[in-house]
């Protein structure tokens, strides 16, 4: 099922034995574009504190509750690694999460290959703080964070530019609740096309350019504009996508 990232952030995270906190942001591979972690804050739970969850821990999605139910124990998370405010999240960290866990570090397989897209220009590593308007920007911290861990929350408003020009917006992402990939970025085009909304693979990104907050695309604003239509309150559905993919000539989804 696809699902908008903001939907889903505020999530409630349910253990076996009760409420865990809620996520508060998510982490994808700027390579492979899946998400790698939940960011889930511990609210008056453990005070102050946010814990990291893989994807695999989640067995059941409840929309209709904004739930997402885990299989872990409040006592197994309380004894978790930290996730410091002021330190980047390391390889170190995670691999250390995987251990205690025994979560499966290559769990799950991407529509996206390693190389499948072009690799972002170097970015700053993801702290375990909201970094407000900074977001996104190299800071004055040590450089031993994973370099492909990138924050949803801080791409969030990058400008898109096309091979020609600039079409819009970051506005959402669409993600698979099955798989953790990030489909599609949802595209706000309100400066250049009012009203409209269009939604852009991840096969379409050539670069990020962090500095500048910008995200460039292989396509041209005419592309863009002569893509099928999209309805922000219709369900996406296999034929809409194959549409999709074939008028931008993006590969398709393992089903078409």
């Amino acid at each position: 099922m696809l699902v908008a990232e903001s939907a889903l952030r505020g999530f409630a995270i349910e253990a076996s034995d009760g409420r865990i906190g809620t996520v508060s942001d998510f982490l994808f591979d700027d390579e492979s574009w899946k998400i790698r972690w939940l960011v889930v804050d511990t609210g008056k739970w453990l005070t102050g504190r946010k814990v990291l969850v893989h994807p695999s821990a989640i067995w059941q999605a409840d929309h209709e509750n904004g739930e997402l139910r885990v299989k872990l124990t409040k006592s197994r998370v309380e004894g978790s690694p930290d996730l410091l405010t002021d330190q980047p999240v390391s390889q170190q960290m995670e691999a250390s999460l995987y251990d205690y866990y025994q979560w499966d570090p290559y769990w799950g397989n991407s529509y996206f290959p390693l190389g499948a897209m072009a690799t972002p220009l170097s970015a700053p590593p993801y702290y375990g703080v909201t970094l407000g308007s900074d977001a996104g920007r190299p800071r004055s911290l040590p450089e031993s964070g994973d370099p492909h861990l990138r924050s949803i929350a801080a791409v969030a408003k990058y400008h898109i530019h096309a091979s020609d020009g600039e079409v819009g917006h970051v506005e959402n992402f669409l993600v698979d609740d099955a798989s953790w990939d990030i489909r599609y970025i949802i595209v706000a085009t309100r400066n250049w096309w009012p009203g409209q909304h269009v939604l852009i693979s991840p096969y379409s990104v050539r670069e990020i350019i962090w500095l500048s907050r910008q995200v460039q695309l292989d396509v041209t604003r005419d592309q863009v504009k002569t893509s099928p239509p999209w309805d922000p309150i219709a369900m996406i559905d296999q034929v809409y996508e194959k549409q999709l993919h074939l008028h931008y000539r993006w590969p398709g989804y393992g089903w078409f």
